[in-house]
């Protein structure tokens, strides 16, 4: 039964974390973007969020967050959450699940703690910008 079904794999489509001006708290922040990467739109974009881990050895751990969009175009990158200083000393997970060719595509990734800095920046596809990428 369940080796009947199809799990396609997720190709091109990312999680960057990019570091922009917050002018609500007049500081840089880090911010989770969706990249798609590929020449067709995602439909029915789902991304659930939520951090975790142990800070000063005691365990941590965040709410659940949810993001839902329609359509995210092609070879273009859309905001899902600003992520706080104190929530990079944790682990963060982002589950997103799409829709492409009539398929759905289901993929999670994992920002490790302390891996959102300035030191892991790379190219961002579809941008000009220089985040820190999760493929």
């Amino acid at each position: 039964m369940k080796k009947d079904i199809d799990f396609p794999k997720s190709e091109n489509v990312f999680l960057a974390a990019i570091q922009q001006w917050n002018d609500d708290f007049q500081e840089n922040s880090w911010f989770v973007y969706l990249v798609n990467n590929t020449d067709e739109t995602l439909e029915m974009v789902m991304a659930v969020s939520r951090a975790y881990g142990t800070i000063n050895n005691e365990q941590r751990s965040t709410g659940t967050f949810r993001h839902a969009f329609n359509e995210v175009a092609p070879k273009s990158i859309t905001k899902l959450e600003m992520l706080e200083n104190n929530v990079l000393q944790l682990n963060n997970e982002f589950a997103v699940s799409y829709f492409l060719n009539n398929k759905m595509f289901d993929k999670t990734f994992f920002f490790k703690t302390n891996t959102i800095n300035d030191k892991a920046l790379s190219d961002i596809p579809a941008t000009d910008l220089r985040g820190v990428l999760l493929k």
